[in-house]
């Protein structure tokens, strides 16, 4: 990335809080999913989602704490979470929300880099760890190939 494309750490924490808002709707679509898939054939992912609604916590923690680190405030709102009464359907919307999240993650750790936040990249560098697992998990568990990521 070249100077003229680095962005200012406002624009950070603006972005920063898009992700925020985004790692709410995941925590908030987690929980009501794993206890709303109905049937023997979701146990096993219905129990893989309250797990991930725990990790996901841990990163909009994460998040936040980096957003104060560059003196701003975080959101508290969370983008709106999608409900079906179909389980398949459930898990599909899951599985966009986290290519989307692992799309901005990765550009976002470009984004730091180029600001000279290297720490910043690490944090991301280590959720991404985590977002890429439940990506897994969710195509699995829907029996398809995992998606291509973006970026």
């Amino acid at each position: 990335m070249d100077e003229k494309k680095k962005i200012t750490r406002k624009q950070m924490v603006d972005l920063l809080n898009e992700d925020l808002a985004r790692e709410y709707q995941a925590i908030i679509a987690y929980i009501i999913y794993s206890q709303t898939l109905k049937g023997a054939q979701y146990n096993h992912i219905a129990d893989e989602l309250k797990k991930h609604a725990g990790e996901e916590l841990s990163h909009a923690l994460k998040i936040a704490k980096q957003i104060d680190y560059l003196n701003g405030s975080p959101t508290n709102k969370p983008k709106e979470v999608k409900v079906s009464e179909k389980a398949e359907e459930m898990l599909r919307f899951d599985l966009e929300n986290e290519r989307v999240t692992l799309t901005n993650y990765r550009q976002r750790i470009r984004q730091a880099d180029a600001m000279g936040e290297f720490a910043l990249g690490e944090v991301l560098r280590e959720i991404i760890a985590q977002e890429q697992e439940h990506l897994q998990d969710l195509a699995d568990a829907l029996g398809i190939d995992t998606p291509k990521i973006e970026g």
